[in-house]
């Protein structure tokens, strides 16, 4: 049997007005399904239009208008609903779901959720949660004293993935996904005995730990920005949008 490195995996990343997790909307989404690493990825695509106004920052990122949504997006509450069915789906089937920065992206379709349908990712998993793979977490820990930043690209340089089209969800989504086949490869010894289900959880107690470090880092630095330790999905505040 090859490792989970080498079978389905599955990735989900979205484009958002920013970066504020309980106020903030999508404004697109992609699913990339692949079974092996030769394998042609399947990839589902959602374009919406948020009814909100778009600021000029994040357009800048990603690119995609108020004006280019309001003709092609479609109503978020159909769309949040089939994203979130489709990654049930995912559950279901046994494929891990490889997110990066997962506390973002799930945690912003939750809120999306919660909004458009009174409802949460959770009641949509029902009895299958996810076992997510965060390339982020992953790396950070397996490679800890490693210096500079871990974003995306930065992490696509240092495993050699190729990133075209950044800041598109199915080019992110894929990149991501080949990251963590990369990652997986270079850490074998350590990662090809787990089962995802193993690693999820494991995952949970690397990213409190490492916010654990970022939050006593701002401390030496006299900030007062907190860090919420959760993964992959951060609890609801009751003052949520």
């Amino acid at each position: 049997m090859p490792c989970w490195y080498d079978g389905p995996l599955a990735a989900f990343d979205t484009e958002t007005t920013g970066i504020d997790v309980e106020r903030d909307r999508i404004v697109s989404a992609a699913l990339v399904v692949q079974e092996t690493p030769r394998s042609a990825p399947r990839i589902t695509r959602w374009l919406i239009n948020p009814g909100v106004e778009i600021p000029e920052a994040a357009v800048a990122v990603h690119g995609l208008t108020a004006d280019h949504l309001a003709l092609h997006g479609r109503w978020p509450a159909p769309v949040v609903e089939e994203v979130a069915r489709a990654l049930a789906a995912q559950s279901v089937a046994g494929r891990p779901l490889v997110v990066m920065n997962a506390p973002f992206d799930l945690t912003l379709l939750d809120r999306e959720l919660k909004r458009h349908r009174a409802s949460s990712l959770n009641a949509y998993l029902g009895a299958h949660p996810l076992r997510v793979l965060d390339p982020r977490v992953l790396d950070k820990h397996l490679d800890r004293y490693r210096k500079g930043r871990r974003t995306l690209a930065d992490l696509c340089a240092q495993y050699e993935v190729e990133l075209t089209e950044a800041h598109d969800a199915a080019a992110d989504a894929l990149a991501a996904l080949q990251v963590v086949r990369a990652l997986g490869h270079r850490f074998s010894d350590r990662l090809g005995s787990l089962h995802p289900a193993e690693l999820h959880t494991r995952q949970a107690v690397w990213y409190a730990a490492q916010a654990r470090g970022l939050q006593a880092w701002f401390a030496r630095s006299g900030s007062s920005e907190s860090v919420d330790p959760h993964w992959p999905l951060r609890p609801e505040l009751p003052a949520a949008a």
